[in-house]
């Protein structure tokens, strides 16, 4: 199993960014072949301080091994999510992969 983990962090600039970021993610991500396990939301707030919640969206993404992970980085549509979705919206991205 390889794991691929996405911190986003909109832009403040655009008030409907972690909509289109949700939206966007949803149309191009979740249908790319070789995703196992898809599931992109909202941070949560919480009263624990160890918890970062600067951050707006998380994007956790779930394939049977690494070459999965590679394909997926470029497919077409993970490179069209890049560009008109993720480029427009977002000022950061912070991510995190493991096996």
């Amino acid at each position: 199993m390889f794991s691929h983990v996405v911190i986003f962090w909109t832009d403040p600039k655009n008030p409907h960014a972690t909509d289109e970021l949700l939206a966007g993610a949803d149309k191009y991500l979740r249908p790319i072949p070789g995703v196992l396990h898809y599931h992109c939301g909202k941070m949560v707030g919480s009263h624990r301080p160890v918890v970062d919640q600067s951050y707006q969206v998380a994007l956790n993404l779930v394939f049977a091994d690494k070459k999965g992970q590679d394909d997926y980085q470029v497919h077409p549509l993970h490179v069209e999510f890049v560009e008109k979705v993720f480029k427009k919206n977002c000022i950061r991205a912070v991510i995190y992969d493991f096996e």
